[in-house]
Protein backbone atom coordinates (compact mmCIF):
# COMPACT_ATOMS: atom_id res chain seq x y z
CA UNK A 1 0.00 0.00 0.00
CA UNK A 2 2.73 2.42 0.96
CA UNK A 3 4.62 1.45 -2.16
CA UNK A 4 1.59 2.29 -4.29
CA UNK A 5 1.27 5.71 -2.70
CA UNK A 6 4.96 6.42 -3.40
CA UNK A 7 4.53 5.47 -7.03
CA UNK A 8 1.48 7.78 -7.31
CA UNK A 9 3.49 10.66 -5.77
CA UNK A 10 6.30 10.12 -8.28
CA UNK A 11 3.80 10.26 -11.12
CA UNK A 12 2.31 13.52 -9.87
CA UNK A 13 5.81 14.91 -9.36
CA UNK A 14 6.74 14.14 -12.95
CA UNK A 15 3.46 15.52 -14.19
CA UNK A 16 3.99 18.75 -12.21
CA UNK A 17 7.51 19.11 -13.58
CA UNK A 18 6.22 18.58 -17.09
CA UNK A 19 3.51 21.20 -16.61
CA UNK A 20 6.08 23.70 -15.32
CA UNK A 21 8.37 23.04 -18.24
CA UNK A 22 5.51 23.45 -20.70
CA UNK A 23 4.44 26.68 -19.00
CA UNK A 24 8.01 28.07 -19.08
CA UNK A 25 8.30 27.08 -22.75
CA UNK A 26 5.09 28.83 -23.72
CA UNK A 27 5.85 31.93 -21.62
CA UNK A 28 9.34 32.25 -23.13
CA UNK A 29 7.91 31.66 -26.58
CA UNK A 30 5.23 34.25 -25.99
CA UNK A 31 7.73 36.82 -24.72
CA UNK A 32 10.00 36.18 -27.71
CA UNK A 33 7.20 36.67 -30.24
CA UNK A 34 5.89 39.86 -28.57
CA UNK A 35 9.22 41.77 -28.54
CA UNK A 36 9.53 44.55 -31.21
CA UNK A 37 12.54 44.00 -33.50
CA UNK A 38 14.60 47.19 -33.73
CA UNK A 39 17.87 48.40 -35.17
CA UNK A 40 20.16 49.93 -32.59
CA UNK A 41 23.53 51.60 -32.32
CA UNK A 42 25.92 52.42 -29.51
CA UNK A 43 26.95 55.90 -28.43
CA UNK A 44 30.61 56.13 -29.39
CA UNK A 45 33.27 58.80 -29.45
CA UNK A 46 34.53 59.94 -32.85
CA UNK A 47 35.61 63.02 -34.77
CA UNK A 48 32.47 64.88 -35.79
CA UNK A 49 32.96 66.62 -39.13
CA UNK A 50 30.29 68.92 -40.63
CA UNK A 51 30.43 69.66 -44.37
CA UNK A 52 28.45 71.60 -46.97
CA UNK A 53 28.62 70.87 -50.70
CA UNK A 54 27.72 73.11 -53.64
CA UNK A 55 28.74 73.93 -57.20
CA UNK A 56 31.53 76.23 -58.36
CA UNK A 57 33.21 77.65 -61.45
CA UNK A 58 36.96 77.66 -62.03
CA UNK A 59 38.40 81.04 -63.04
CA UNK A 60 41.91 82.50 -63.40
CA UNK A 61 43.22 84.62 -60.54
CA UNK A 62 44.41 87.17 -63.10
CA UNK A 63 42.42 86.98 -66.30
CA UNK A 64 43.29 88.98 -69.42
CA UNK A 65 40.25 89.38 -71.69
CA UNK A 66 40.57 91.27 -74.98
CA UNK A 67 37.60 93.20 -76.39
CA UNK A 68 37.05 94.70 -79.84
CA UNK A 69 37.85 98.46 -79.72
CA UNK A 70 35.50 99.33 -82.61
CA UNK A 71 33.10 97.71 -85.05
CA UNK A 72 35.34 96.00 -87.59
CA UNK A 73 36.35 92.64 -89.04
CA UNK A 74 38.94 90.12 -87.94
CA UNK A 75 41.79 90.20 -90.44
CA UNK A 76 43.87 87.34 -89.01
CA UNK A 77 44.38 85.19 -85.88
CA UNK A 78 47.98 84.35 -85.01
CA UNK A 79 47.42 81.83 -82.20
CA UNK A 80 45.33 78.80 -81.34
CA UNK A 81 43.48 77.90 -78.19
CA UNK A 82 45.93 76.38 -75.70
CA UNK A 83 49.01 78.20 -77.06
CA UNK A 84 51.45 79.59 -74.51
CA UNK A 85 52.41 83.16 -75.46
CA UNK A 86 54.92 85.76 -74.33
CA UNK A 87 54.31 89.38 -73.38
CA UNK A 88 53.99 91.59 -76.46
CA UNK A 89 53.36 88.70 -78.86
CA UNK A 90 50.75 89.43 -81.57
CA UNK A 91 47.61 87.37 -81.03
CA UNK A 92 45.14 88.82 -83.54
CA UNK A 93 44.96 91.56 -86.19
CA UNK A 94 41.78 93.55 -86.79
CA UNK A 95 40.98 95.66 -89.84
CA UNK A 96 42.30 99.16 -89.02
CA UNK A 97 40.99 101.34 -91.90
CA UNK A 98 38.33 103.01 -89.76
CA UNK A 99 40.76 103.46 -86.88
CA UNK A 100 43.31 105.18 -89.14
CA UNK A 101 40.62 107.51 -90.50
CA UNK A 102 39.68 108.46 -86.95
CA UNK A 103 43.31 109.25 -86.13
CA UNK A 104 43.61 111.47 -89.21
CA UNK A 105 40.41 113.33 -88.30
CA UNK A 106 41.59 113.83 -84.74
CA UNK A 107 44.98 115.12 -85.89
CA UNK A 108 43.28 117.64 -88.17
CA UNK A 109 41.02 118.78 -85.36
CA UNK A 110 43.99 119.25 -83.05
CA UNK A 111 45.88 121.33 -85.61
CA UNK A 112 42.85 123.59 -86.11
CA UNK A 113 42.43 124.08 -82.35
CA UNK A 114 46.13 124.88 -81.93
CA UNK A 115 46.04 127.46 -84.74
CA UNK A 116 43.00 129.12 -83.15
CA UNK A 117 44.69 129.22 -79.74
CA UNK A 118 47.86 130.71 -81.20
CA UNK A 119 45.80 133.36 -83.03
CA UNK A 120 44.08 134.35 -79.78
CA UNK A 121 47.36 134.56 -77.94
CA UNK A 122 48.85 136.75 -80.72
CA UNK A 123 45.77 138.97 -80.94
CA UNK A 124 44.38 137.38 -84.10
CA UNK A 125 45.64 135.89 -87.33
CA UNK A 126 48.39 137.59 -89.33
CA UNK A 127 45.83 139.03 -91.73
CA UNK A 128 43.70 140.31 -88.86
CA UNK A 129 46.70 141.87 -87.13
CA UNK A 130 47.87 143.59 -90.35
CA UNK A 131 44.38 144.95 -90.97
CA UNK A 132 44.14 146.26 -87.40
CA UNK A 133 47.57 147.92 -87.65
CA UNK A 134 46.48 149.59 -90.87
CA UNK A 135 43.32 150.86 -89.22
CA UNK A 136 45.32 152.24 -86.27
CA UNK A 137 47.67 154.08 -88.63
CA UNK A 138 44.73 155.55 -90.56
CA UNK A 139 43.09 156.64 -87.30
CA UNK A 140 46.32 158.32 -86.20
CA UNK A 141 46.52 160.21 -89.48
CA UNK A 142 42.87 161.24 -89.22
CA UNK A 143 43.44 162.51 -85.67
CA UNK A 144 46.50 164.50 -86.72
CA UNK A 145 44.57 166.07 -89.60
CA UNK A 146 41.67 166.95 -87.29
CA UNK A 147 44.01 168.58 -84.81
CA UNK A 148 45.67 170.66 -87.55
CA UNK A 149 42.30 171.86 -88.77
CA UNK A 150 41.30 172.75 -85.23
CA UNK A 151 44.49 174.76 -84.72
CA UNK A 152 43.89 176.70 -87.96
CA UNK A 153 40.32 177.51 -87.05
CA UNK A 154 41.31 178.68 -83.60
CA UNK A 155 43.81 181.17 -85.21
CA UNK A 156 41.15 182.37 -87.59
CA UNK A 157 38.69 182.80 -84.76
CA UNK A 158 41.18 185.06 -82.98
CA UNK A 159 41.17 187.43 -86.02
CA UNK A 160 37.40 187.09 -86.43
CA UNK A 161 37.69 185.07 -89.64
CA UNK A 162 36.06 181.91 -88.19
CA UNK A 163 32.94 181.51 -86.16
CA UNK A 164 32.61 179.81 -82.81
CA UNK A 165 30.39 177.10 -84.29
CA UNK A 166 33.05 176.14 -86.78
CA UNK A 167 35.63 175.82 -84.01
CA UNK A 168 33.25 173.70 -81.89
CA UNK A 169 32.56 171.39 -84.80
CA UNK A 170 36.28 170.96 -85.40
CA UNK A 171 36.84 170.12 -81.72
CA UNK A 172 34.11 167.47 -81.91
CA UNK A 173 35.82 165.88 -84.91
CA UNK A 174 39.10 165.77 -82.93
CA UNK A 175 37.33 164.12 -79.98
CA UNK A 176 35.73 161.52 -82.23
CA UNK A 177 39.06 160.78 -83.88
CA UNK A 178 40.73 160.36 -80.47
CA UNK A 179 37.99 157.96 -79.32
CA UNK A 180 38.31 155.92 -82.49
CA UNK A 181 42.08 155.67 -82.13
CA UNK A 182 41.86 154.67 -78.47
CA UNK A 183 39.39 151.93 -79.35
CA UNK A 184 41.62 150.53 -82.06
CA UNK A 185 44.69 150.66 -79.82
CA UNK A 186 42.78 148.86 -77.04
CA UNK A 187 41.76 146.14 -79.51
CA UNK A 188 45.36 145.88 -80.59
CA UNK A 189 46.53 145.36 -77.00
CA UNK A 190 43.77 142.93 -75.82
CA UNK A 191 41.62 141.80 -78.67
CA UNK A 192 40.21 138.69 -76.92
CA UNK A 193 38.68 138.34 -73.46
CA UNK A 194 40.21 135.87 -70.92
CA UNK A 195 37.17 133.61 -71.29
CA UNK A 196 37.85 133.30 -75.03
CA UNK A 197 41.44 132.28 -74.31
CA UNK A 198 40.25 129.67 -71.81
CA UNK A 199 37.73 128.32 -74.32
CA UNK A 200 40.45 128.00 -76.97
CA UNK A 201 42.74 126.21 -74.51
CA UNK A 202 39.93 123.80 -73.59
CA UNK A 203 39.34 123.11 -77.29
CA UNK A 204 43.00 122.17 -77.69
CA UNK A 205 42.86 119.87 -74.66
CA UNK A 206 39.72 118.21 -76.02
CA UNK A 207 41.34 117.72 -79.42
CA UNK A 208 44.42 116.21 -77.78
CA UNK A 209 42.25 113.78 -75.82
CA UNK A 210 40.38 112.77 -78.99
CA UNK A 211 43.64 112.15 -80.79
CA UNK A 212 45.01 110.07 -77.89
CA UNK A 213 41.84 107.99 -77.81
CA UNK A 214 41.93 107.45 -81.56
CA UNK A 215 45.56 106.33 -81.36
CA UNK A 216 44.72 103.89 -78.55
CA UNK A 217 41.95 102.37 -80.67
CA UNK A 218 44.36 102.07 -83.60
CA UNK A 219 46.93 100.41 -81.35
CA UNK A 220 44.33 97.93 -80.10
CA UNK A 221 43.52 96.76 -83.62
CA UNK A 222 46.72 94.77 -83.22
CA UNK A 223 45.90 92.50 -80.27
CA UNK A 224 49.07 91.78 -78.27
CA UNK A 225 49.63 89.68 -75.15
CA UNK A 226 49.86 91.82 -72.04
CA UNK A 227 52.00 89.21 -70.28
CA UNK A 228 53.12 85.61 -70.33
CA UNK A 229 50.27 83.10 -70.24
CA UNK A 230 48.06 80.66 -72.11
CA UNK A 231 45.31 81.51 -74.60
CA UNK A 232 42.40 79.45 -73.29
CA UNK A 233 39.45 80.94 -75.17
CA UNK A 234 39.03 82.34 -78.71
CA UNK A 235 35.44 83.30 -79.52
CA UNK A 236 35.81 84.74 -83.05
CA UNK A 237 37.12 83.52 -86.39
CA UNK A 238 38.98 85.12 -89.28
CA UNK A 239 36.80 87.46 -91.41
CA UNK A 240 34.12 87.66 -88.71
CA UNK A 241 32.47 91.04 -88.29
CA UNK A 242 32.80 92.02 -84.64
CA UNK A 243 30.81 94.70 -82.85
CA UNK A 244 32.51 97.24 -80.62
CA UNK A 245 33.01 95.87 -77.10
CA UNK A 246 32.60 92.20 -78.04
CA UNK A 247 34.96 89.67 -76.43
CA UNK A 248 37.66 88.42 -78.81
CA UNK A 249 39.78 86.05 -76.72
CA UNK A 250 41.01 85.39 -73.19
CA UNK A 251 44.38 84.42 -71.78
CA UNK A 252 45.70 83.79 -68.28
CA UNK A 253 48.38 82.08 -66.25
CA UNK A 254 46.71 78.70 -65.78
CA UNK A 255 49.00 77.86 -62.87
CA UNK A 256 47.08 80.44 -60.84
CA UNK A 257 43.37 79.64 -60.77
CA UNK A 258 40.67 79.82 -58.13
CA UNK A 259 37.08 78.64 -57.72
CA UNK A 260 34.06 80.91 -57.45
CA UNK A 261 31.54 78.79 -55.54
CA UNK A 262 27.85 79.47 -54.91
CA UNK A 263 26.46 78.67 -51.44
CA UNK A 264 22.75 78.89 -50.69
CA UNK A 265 21.71 81.71 -48.39
CA UNK A 266 20.94 79.55 -45.27
CA UNK A 267 24.45 78.06 -45.35
CA UNK A 268 26.40 81.33 -45.54
CA UNK A 269 26.43 81.83 -41.76
CA UNK A 270 28.48 78.65 -41.36
CA UNK A 271 31.29 79.85 -43.64
CA UNK A 272 34.52 81.57 -42.59
CA UNK A 273 37.81 82.55 -44.19
CA UNK A 274 40.38 79.76 -43.95
CA UNK A 275 37.96 76.82 -43.92
CA UNK A 276 39.23 73.81 -45.87
CA UNK A 277 37.70 73.00 -49.25
CA UNK A 278 37.69 69.78 -51.26
CA UNK A 279 37.19 70.17 -55.03
CA UNK A 280 35.99 67.47 -57.42
CA UNK A 281 35.77 67.71 -61.20
CA UNK A 282 33.54 65.18 -62.98
CA UNK A 283 35.89 65.16 -65.97
CA UNK A 284 38.60 63.65 -63.73
CA UNK A 285 36.85 60.96 -61.66
CA UNK A 286 38.91 59.68 -58.77
CA UNK A 287 40.88 62.92 -58.46
CA UNK A 288 40.40 65.81 -56.09
CA UNK A 289 41.98 69.16 -55.37
CA UNK A 290 42.22 71.05 -52.10
CA UNK A 291 41.90 74.71 -51.18
CA UNK A 292 40.59 77.12 -48.60
CA UNK A 293 38.12 80.02 -48.43
CA UNK A 294 39.74 83.42 -49.00
CA UNK A 295 36.60 85.57 -49.33
CA UNK A 296 33.12 85.08 -47.89
CA UNK A 297 29.99 86.69 -49.39
CA UNK A 298 29.30 90.37 -48.81
CA UNK A 299 25.89 90.25 -50.49
CA UNK A 300 23.28 87.86 -51.85
CA UNK A 301 22.83 87.44 -55.61
CA UNK A 302 20.40 85.52 -57.79
CA UNK A 303 21.93 82.47 -59.46
CA UNK A 304 19.32 80.81 -61.65
CA UNK A 305 16.48 80.01 -59.26
CA UNK A 306 18.67 80.20 -56.14
CA UNK A 307 19.64 83.02 -53.78
CA UNK A 308 23.33 82.47 -53.18
CA UNK A 309 26.48 84.06 -51.84
CA UNK A 310 29.64 83.97 -53.96
CA UNK A 311 32.64 82.48 -52.13
CA UNK A 312 36.19 82.65 -53.51
CA UNK A 313 38.33 79.56 -52.96
CA UNK A 314 42.13 79.58 -53.37
CA UNK A 315 43.73 76.37 -54.66
CA UNK A 316 46.37 74.96 -52.30
CA UNK A 317 49.64 73.55 -53.60
CA UNK A 318 49.08 70.06 -52.18
CA UNK A 319 51.68 67.52 -53.36
CA UNK A 320 49.01 64.82 -53.43
CA UNK A 321 46.80 66.79 -55.84
CA UNK A 322 46.95 66.14 -59.61
CA UNK A 323 49.89 67.82 -61.32
CA UNK A 324 47.81 69.19 -64.20
CA UNK A 325 45.50 71.85 -62.82
CA UNK A 326 41.87 72.75 -63.27
CA UNK A 327 40.86 74.50 -66.48
CA UNK A 328 39.10 77.88 -66.51
CA UNK A 329 35.32 77.95 -66.96
CA UNK A 330 34.90 74.33 -65.84
CA UNK A 331 32.14 73.42 -63.39
CA UNK A 332 33.23 71.65 -60.21
CA UNK A 333 31.76 70.47 -56.92
CA UNK A 334 33.20 72.01 -53.75
CA UNK A 335 32.79 70.66 -50.22
CA UNK A 336 33.66 72.86 -47.25
CA UNK A 337 34.43 71.56 -43.77
CA UNK A 338 32.49 73.96 -41.54
CA UNK A 339 33.45 72.34 -38.23
CA UNK A 340 35.53 69.47 -36.83
CA UNK A 341 35.25 68.25 -33.22
CA UNK A 342 37.47 65.31 -32.15
CA UNK A 343 36.57 62.81 -29.38
CA UNK A 344 32.87 63.71 -29.48
CA UNK A 345 30.18 61.37 -28.13
CA UNK A 346 27.85 60.73 -31.06
CA UNK A 347 24.80 58.72 -32.08
CA UNK A 348 23.28 58.22 -35.53
CA UNK A 349 21.03 61.07 -36.63
CA UNK A 350 18.05 58.74 -37.07
CA UNK A 351 18.19 57.89 -33.33
CA UNK A 352 17.29 61.47 -32.40
CA UNK A 353 13.69 62.52 -31.75
CA UNK A 354 12.18 65.82 -30.69
CA UNK A 355 9.01 66.97 -28.94
CA UNK A 356 8.22 70.65 -28.36
CA UNK A 357 11.77 71.45 -29.39
CA UNK A 358 13.27 69.12 -26.73
CA UNK A 359 15.48 66.33 -28.13
CA UNK A 360 15.47 62.77 -26.77
CA UNK A 361 16.49 59.22 -27.69
CA UNK A 362 15.22 55.73 -26.83
CA UNK A 363 17.81 53.80 -24.86
CA UNK A 364 17.63 50.01 -24.83
CA UNK A 365 17.69 49.11 -21.12
CA UNK A 366 16.90 45.58 -19.90
CA UNK A 367 15.27 44.60 -23.16
CA UNK A 368 12.87 47.56 -23.32
CA UNK A 369 12.89 51.17 -24.52
CA UNK A 370 13.55 54.02 -22.13
CA UNK A 371 12.95 57.58 -23.29
CA UNK A 372 16.03 59.64 -22.39
CA UNK A 373 16.28 63.45 -22.80
CA UNK A 374 19.61 64.60 -24.26
CA UNK A 375 21.46 67.82 -24.95
CA UNK A 376 22.96 68.00 -28.43
CA UNK A 377 25.40 70.10 -30.41
CA UNK A 378 25.39 70.91 -34.14
CA UNK A 379 24.78 67.69 -36.12
CA UNK A 380 26.18 66.79 -39.52
CA UNK A 381 24.44 64.77 -42.21
CA UNK A 382 24.80 61.40 -40.38
CA UNK A 383 25.83 61.97 -36.74
CA UNK A 384 24.53 63.97 -33.76
CA UNK A 385 26.91 65.15 -31.01
CA UNK A 386 25.63 64.36 -27.48
CA UNK A 387 26.61 66.91 -24.84
CA UNK A 388 24.69 65.26 -21.97
CA UNK A 389 22.16 62.52 -21.30
CA UNK A 390 24.13 59.51 -22.56
CA UNK A 391 27.32 57.72 -21.63
CA UNK A 392 29.87 55.88 -23.71
CA UNK A 393 28.49 52.55 -24.91
CA UNK A 394 24.80 53.29 -24.28
CA UNK A 395 22.64 51.48 -26.81
CA UNK A 396 19.98 53.57 -28.57
CA UNK A 397 17.26 52.38 -30.92
CA UNK A 398 17.23 53.93 -34.38
CA UNK A 399 14.09 52.38 -35.91
CA UNK A 400 11.90 49.28 -35.83
CA UNK A 401 12.16 46.72 -38.59
CA UNK A 402 8.37 46.29 -38.84
CA UNK A 403 7.55 49.98 -39.23
CA UNK A 404 5.98 50.36 -35.77
CA UNK A 405 6.70 53.55 -33.81
CA UNK A 406 9.14 53.46 -30.94
CA UNK A 407 7.49 54.03 -27.55
CA UNK A 408 8.49 54.20 -23.89
CA UNK A 409 8.53 50.79 -22.15
CA UNK A 410 8.06 48.66 -25.27
CA UNK A 411 9.94 45.36 -25.12
CA UNK A 412 12.40 45.10 -27.97
CA UNK A 413 14.70 42.66 -29.63
CA UNK A 414 17.86 44.26 -31.08
CA UNK A 415 18.61 43.33 -34.68
CA UNK A 416 22.17 44.23 -35.58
Amino acid sequence: MAEARRQISRVWLWLGAAVVLVAVFFVARSMTHDRMPVHASSAVRAELVSTVSTNGLVEPVRNFPFYCPLATTVRSIAVQQGDHVRAGQTLMQLDDVTARARVATAESGLRGAEVNLEAIRQGGTLEERQSLTSNVTRAQLDLAQARRELASLEKLQATGAASTSEVDASRQRVSLAEDGLHTLEARQRTRYAPSELQRAMAAVADAEANLAAARVVLEKTTVRATGDGTVYSIVVSTNDFVEEGKLLLQMANLDEVRVRSYFDEPEIGRLAVGQKIRIVWDARPGHEWHGHIVQVPSTIVTYGTRNVGEVLVAIDRDLSDPKDGLLPETHVTVTVTTSSAPNTLTVPREALHSEDGKPYVFRVVGGSLERTPVTIGTPNLTQVPIASGLSDGDVVATASTNGMALEEGVAVKVIR
